[in-house]
């Protein structure tokens, strides 16, 4: 398996089609795919921050990482080329701090559910800030409709 270019067009519709619980983002920085020969596994996107008290000009997010087949590899005729992608996650998190390192940024977070592990991102070196919300979006002056989990999430830096 290898790091490989992609576009954000081309990120964003392997989370539509793999994500288990979001949905693609709107935007994005940059994206990177980890490939093995031909096929693409996995997908990092990297955007500005979610939250605006983090919009320093300095810090980026991940905003969407996606390896797909998850292990145990079931091998079918519509992918018979698939391998296993169980170094995809850590190998896209540490290529999207060097790639957010070589544009300029100082610093770049992410967050996962409290229920995940977070070994992926221990083994690219990211570091555990802590609990980070979680929660609806939906406020009755700007009511909206809740898409994504809705329980507390950790943040995680680079």
């Amino acid at each position: 398996m290898r790091v490989t270019p992609v576009t954000l067009r081309e990120a964003r519709s392997f989370v539509a089609q793999h994500h288990r619980h979001h949905e693609m983002p709107q935007g994005g920085l940059f994206g990177i795919a980890a490939s093995a020969g031909d096929v693409v596994q996995g997908v990092v996107i990297v955007g500005l921050p979610v939250a605006r008290k983090l919009r320093d000009g300095f810090t980026a997010e991940v905003t969407r990482l996606c390896v797909w087949p998850v292990c145990p590899i079931v091998h079918d005729a519509a992918h018979p080329k698939r391998e296993c992608s169980h170094d995809a996650c850590s190998m896209l998190y540490a290529a999207a701090w060097r790639a957010a390192k070589a544009l300029g940024y100082r610093r770049l977070v992410t967050y996962t559910l409290a229920t995940e592990p977070g070994t992926s991102l221990r083994a690219a070196g990211w570091r555990c800030l802590g609990e980070a919300g979680g929660g609806s979006w939906s406020r009755a002056s700007r009511p909206r409709v809740d898409t994504h989990p809705l329980q507390l999430k950790l943040r995680w830096e680079a």
